[in-house]
């Protein structure tokens, strides 16, 4: 994602927190906090693809000050936690989706390309224990899809030190038939113009699969990470022509990460 995309998210947000009618409520008024980052990561240059290439991906979460942030994850979309009391986190989430067309991959020129745009929704973490988070995503496409995406994770997590902390844990991911008709399906039209057999897929899990990571406090407000996540696509995924013809079930990335915690009060 570029710089001002970055910056117009962060803008965004901002002017929601500094509206006049929000900020005399009282309800956004104490400490906060805002992370921003970047990842570099070697991934799939589709999402069912055989082929890698490296991207880099923004990093952005915003919550309160005063419960400790026991764990996050590469996997966490841009969230702000409007609720936090240590062991339940919850509030609205959004992830940005990129273009995808003919220009990415000579695998789908004569597929109908998937615009840009967003998907919103809300996210909830619970801590069942003190070495344990497990979160949920619900995400609705905007623009570039009209689906429904469900993402569901659960990370056991050690510190080996005071400011090295290592992770793993499985990921397990749902959508709806309209996102999968976006991303998997082939139409009449486009069988002709793909050489892709026809294929409507219907609703269902999109993959299952098994994440880790280790992290690096660097200071108090600076954090890297090492990470590598294996899924592999189940049910409309898997069937899919696309995938069946021309990429893989199997699906590897890894990548590493830095971010930067700025702490503030309204």
């Amino acid at each position: 994602m570029s710089k001002f995309a970055v910056a117009g998210l962060v803008l965004s947000v901002s002017t929601m927190l500094a509206t006049p009618s929000l900020a005399q409520s009282g309800w956004f008024s104490g400490d906060w906090s805002l992370t921003l980052g970047v990842a570099a990561i070697s991934l799939p240059e589709y999402e069912g693809d055989d082929k890698h290439r490296f991207v880099a991906q923004p990093i952005v979460s915003f919550g309160r000050q005063g419960t400790e942030r026991r764990f996050s994850s590469r996997n966490d979309n841009i969230s702000i936690g409007l609720f936090d009391n240590g062991v339940v986190r919850a509030g609205p989430t959004g992830k940005l989706v990129f273009e995808r067309d003919g220009g990415d991959s000579d695998d789908l020129v004569g597929l109908d390309p998937i615009r840009f745009g967003v998907e919103l929704g809300g996210f909830a973490e619970v801590y069942p224990t003190d070495w344990l988070r497990v979160r949920g995503e619900v995400r609705h496409g905007i623009r570039a899809h009209d689906g429904l995406v469900a993402d569901l994770s659960a990370d056991a997590f050690m510190n080996l030190s005071p400011t090295v902390q290592i992770s793993a844990g499985p990921r397990v991911s749902m959508a709806s038939s309209d996102y999968f008709d976006a991303y998997y399906g082939v139409s009449a039209s486009e069988s002709l113009a793909s050489g892709l057999a026809p294929y409507t897929p219907e609703g269902g899990f999109r993959s299952v699969g098994v994440g880790a990571a280790i992290k690096w406090d660097v200071t108090d407000t600076i954090e890297t990470s090492l990470f590598g996540e294996y899924s592999r696509l189940v049910g409309p995924a898997a069937d899919s022509s696309l995938v069946r013809e021309r990429g893989d079930e199997n699906q590897f990335m890894i990548g590493v990460s830095a971010t930067y915690r700025f702490d503030f009060s309204l």
